[in-house]
């Protein structure tokens, strides 16, 4: 438990962007199929009483605080993490460093075409990054394993695998031993937005910890998922209270 924090019974690296990325070029290099989990507070709420759940997240290599949720509630019981790491910029720094490393990225995710259109943006953006492939998230059960396969065959360094949270966490732990990628990692909705498809909150949202409420009125049918927050908020306090 060095340098985490246990929030709900999920431990959290207590850690900056830097380390984050200096941690996920030591799991590349060991080549032995690391996993990485961006935590937010819903997840983590999820899990309190998802045995399953929170044994996927503590069996992780890596689990950065995501939300302001995760980074409120770690001070709430006496854990400082330093800053946010979201899954959208761990992954545009991973692409960065991946261009300068050789590294070569798979895009899995998202709708038809979004993989291929945020592979582009990320290309143009960072000349030399080498994409072996992407593929839509759209198949059943039982295409599974093919799919690892596929990817496996194409012989990646980093996959990156957009089908929200936690189907992505699950299908990666699922298929790690056939996938035998180097460093595997959830991104969730970064696809779409890196594609164009879906605005990020503006910087002035993100810098006041406000892009949740961006979101949700961008997109009023998550008014459901964020039914968990205040629960959340709860959950906190009663265990600020018993520490």
């Amino acid at each position: 438990m060095d340098n985490k924090a246990e929030i709900l019974g999920c431990h959290i690296d207590i850690i900056d962007s830097r380390q984050a990325l200096e941690k996920i070029s030591e799991i590349i290099l060991g080549r032995e199929c690391g996993q990485v989990i961006t935590l937010n507070a819903e997840i983590a709420f999820q899990a309190q009483k998802d045995e399953k759940l929170r044994s996927l997240i503590n069996g992780a290599d890596l689990v950065t605080p995501d939300g302001i949720g995760v980074i409120w509630g770690g001070r709430q019981l006496g854990y400082d993490f330093p800053e946010r790491v979201t899954g959208i910029d761990l992954m545009v720094s991973l692409c960065r460093k991946a261009a300068n490393m050789g590294w070569k990225v798979f895009l899995f995710g998202a709708a038809p075409g979004v993989a291929e259109a945020a592979a582009q943006t990320l290309a143009k953006q960072f000349p030399g990054l080498m994409v072996a492939g992407c593929r839509h998230g759209y198949f059943n059960d039982d295409e599974s394993v093919g799919i690892a396969r596929e990817i496996a065959a194409l012989q990646p360094d980093i996959l990156f695998v957009a089908l929200g949270a936690p189907k992505q966490e699950y299908w990666i732990r699922d298929q790690r031993e056939v996938l035998k990628v180097p460093l595997c990692m959830g991104v969730g909705g970064s696809f779409d937005v890196i594609a164009g498809v879906k605005s990020r909150a503006p910087g002035w949202a993100i810098r006041l910890n406000l892009e949740w409420l961006y979101r949700l009125l961008a997109e009023p049918s998550r008014w459901k998922r964020q039914l968990a927050l205040p629960r959340y908020v709860l959950a906190i306090i009663k265990a600020k209270w018993r520490k």
